[in-house]
């Protein structure tokens, strides 16, 4: 991947994704981008699934692959609302003199389920807002072509403002930027595919959901301890809402073949879509806490509603 235009030291933020079809591909330009970073002195950020980690050190050689952070995206990403903290702390977000830095990111590969894919779509949409202009940030987003569904690579021209492909870069003539964002965010969440169970809570009534969501997850088959703390974390953004204002928290909680669900409802917006990806100044607000902790989080705000979905994994899904 030959780099162009001016110095990186004078360069600011840039989200690209990478549509490769062969190992070939993706190792040919991923090596040549990391090689160039590391002669450059820039530090580099690789978090892509177990497998392209090991194509990418195979084809660095051994004593350039000490260089780069490696991560593995398929633990980052599991919930991918934990991936902009790692970025931001990588960057060193709030420190000065930090001079420009690279990174591969790829929250998405075939396979993922559809609520993961979903988040991880609302994820890259929202790294044109998380990360300042100015940042001198370099961000490669490979995707895999050759496996995934059309419908996910033409999300991805929305979210990237700029394609690479075959060695070519081209400006995205579907990028949607900060508005893409805003829309996926205040886009409604699936209907349940199995069958709710429904509680109502306000500021007096709370101290009973602990206990009645303990209940209802057991009784969905989690263990013992998976119910305690999928129930503890549902306290948690029940509590949250009503310290934002909510004058009463609807909970649903349903399970289905793949996972248990606890959804959180209220009437307080929230109007930041990057709420829960860093650490907040209010110790009531839970999202944080939840995102770092549960398998899967869903945020959503409109029209004057809040929502969030935790998802826990049944074993083998």
């Amino acid at each position: 991947m030959t780099q162009r235009g001016p110095l990186r030291s004078q360069q600011s933020y840039r989200h690209e994704a990478l549509l490769w079809h062969t190992a070939d591909d993706f190792t040919e330009a991923l090596v040549g981008f990391v090689g160039e970073g590391l002669e450059a002195g820039e530090p580099v950020m690789v978090a892509v699934t177990p497998e392209h980690t090991a194509w990418l050190q195979e084809a660095l050689g051994e004593s350039a692959a000490r260089e780069v952070t490696f991560v593995d995206m398929t633990s980052l990403g599991r919930n991918p609302a934990r991936i902009i903290p790692a970025w931001r702390e990588f960057v060193g977000e709030g420190s000065t003199g930090r001079g420009p830095v690279r990174g591969i990111g790829e929250p998405i590969w075939p396979g993922r389920h559809a609520e993961e894919l979903l988040e991880c779509q609302l994820h890259e949409a929202l790294l044109n807002v998380a990360i300042e202009p100015a940042t001198p940030l370099w961000l490669i987003c490979p995707y895999d072509a050759a496996s995934l569904d059309p419908d996910v690579l033409t999300e991805a021209q929305r979210s990237h403002p700029v394609m690479v492909e075959a060695g070519s870069h081209r400006g995205s003539a579907h990028y949607a930027g900060r508005p893409h964002a805003d829309a996926l965010f205040g886009a409604g969440l699936s209907e349940p595919r199995g069958q709710p169970q429904v509680a109502v809570y306000t500021a007096d009534t709370i101290h009973r959901l602990i206990a009645y969501a303990k209940l209802e997850l057991w009784i969905t088959g989690l263990s013992a301890e998976q119910a305690s703390q999928l129930a503890a974390a549902t306290e948690l953004l029940a509590r949250g809402s009503l310290h934002r204002g909510a004058a009463e928290v609807a909970i649903r909680i349903w399970s289905d073949p793949d996972a248990v669900v606890c959804e959180v409802t209220d009437d307080a917006p929230v109007t930041d879509p990057l709420h829960g990806r860093s650490l907040p100044a209010d110790e009531h607000e839970g999202l944080w806490q939840v995102n770092q902790a549960c398998d899967l989080v869903q945020l959503r705000s409109a029209e004057g509603r809040t929502t969030v979905r935790i998802l826990t994994w049944r074993r083998g899904s």
